[in-house]
């Protein structure tokens, strides 16, 4: 591997600009483990902590930030504490990896967009892959321009190319001058802060627009929090849906798991450790007590923790002991029963005012409240709910 010595101290920053020092103290001039050349970006000036693990910021509010297991320390706002985030492989962090051999052996294709996964948690599940390309990219785009110099420095990786940071706020504005370079037979590299692109990270622009115009795209795999908990749920797994993270209100939250009440298959959602505790409530409140599920969390690292359990005990175990750090839930899908109990009535709005006029006899209930009744009992097939005043129309209609 190229010695930190072998690179003359001079700025391979293309506009010749300062670069000012790191936080431990380092210049960002050439032959700094970990350093190429930064476009300056402020979405990649999150601090980086002295233990040289980095906070992990909150999602935003559509969640698009993505999963970020690798760093998951946890502080009040949603960070894993600092004891708690070391690697397994921490004492051997800041050494050179041993598979220098497997690295050099790699094939970098030219030309091409490689999106490639970084670890969720534990340094040493980076594939030799990974380690090739960030030597020898020629531009490496990253969700967040220190927490890959963080990355390169823990796997003892220089990174020679030009450094971008390429993030929900800006991919689809530089996915076209990427693959500009693309053309001329550039290698980009694309990386987010833990895990595979595209996954709840930035990716899919670029992805996209490559096939449009015709260019490549390859994958360099690795670490993946949904297979990782699916995996040591315990749960099938030969029929699974990714469902992201849970909407963050209550009420959409509630609605979207009126539409999984049918679902089959094995069902795996993000949550953070803010909302949990009323994720839960409203899991129990949909599938019931009974379903078999998992809280994944700290995933790969010293402190990995998987919960297994009904809906009802895992629930309990949150309110005794809350989880920290950002998770996984891993839920069973639904029995034959279930499903064909949860199928949608599909009723008219006509259905559900003349329902509504027999309830109100056999009850004796006012109108209104036998059509909030029936309106409550029979969802739409996407989850909502029919329109009170549209069947209360309906039932002045019928009434003449």
């Amino acid at each position: 591997m190229t010695s930190a010595t072998d690179f003359p101290e001079q700025l391979r920053n293309d506009d010749a600009a300062e670069v000012k020092p790191d936080e431990s103290g380092e210049s960002g001039k050439s032959g700094v483990w970990g350093h190429g050349r930064a476009e300056s970006d402020a979405a990649s000036s999150a601090a980086v902590r002295d233990s040289g693990i980095i906070d992990n910021p909150a999602p935003a509010d559509g969640e698009s930030t993505g999963f970020e297991f690798e760093s998951a320390p946890e502080s009040v706002s949603e960070s894993e504490p600092a004891s708690e985030s070391v690697d397994a492989s921490s004492d051997v962090e800041s050494a050179a990896p041993t598979s220098d051999s497997r690295a050099a052996a790699v094939t970098i294709p030219s030309g091409t967009v490689v999106l490639a996964a970084t670890p969720i948690g534990n340094t040493g599940d980076a594939s030799a892959r990974l380690v090739a390309l960030l030597e020898r990219a020629d531009i490496v785009a990253a969700e967040d321009t220190r927490r890959l110099y963080d990355l390169a420095r823990r796997l003892g990786v220089y990174v020679n190319g030009r450094v971008v940071a390429y993030h929900d706020h800006n991919e689809r504005g530089k996915a076209d001058g990427l693959l500009d370079q693309v053309e001329t037979g550039a290698t980009v590299l694309v990386v987010s802060d833990a895990g595979m692109p595209t996954i709840n990270d930035p990716g899919l622009a670029i992805v996209r627009r490559a096939i449009e115009r015709g260019l490549p795209v390859t994958c360099a795999p690795g670490p993946s929090a949904v297979l990782d908990a699916l995996a040591l749920s315990g749960l099938p797994t030969d029929r699974f849906c990714y469902e992201g993270f849970l909407p963050r209100k209550h009420a959409e939250r509630v609605q979207y798991l009126r539409t999984m009440l049918g679902e089959r298959r094995t069902i795996v959602f993000y949550e953070t450790p803010h909302r949990i505790a009323d994720s839960m409530d409203d899991l129990l409140d949909a599938f019931g007590p009974n379903r078999p599920m998992a809280l994944c969390r700290e995933l790969t690292k010293d402190y990995e923790e998987i919960r297994r359990g009904t809906i009802g005990e895992i629930r309990q175990g949150v309110i005794d002991n809350p989880p920290r750090g950002e998770m996984v839930l891993v839920i069973g899908g639904a029995s034959d029963e279930e499903a064909e109990a949860a199928a949608p009535s599909s009723l008219s709005v006509e259905d559900m005012a003349v329902l509504a006029i027999d309830r109100a006899l056999e009850d004796g209930l006012r109108i209104k409240d036998a059509i909030a009744q029936v309106v409550q009992e029979h969802p739409q097939a996407d989850g909502s709910l029919a329109n009170r005043k549209q069947v209360y129309q309906a039932v002045l209609d019928i009434k003449g």
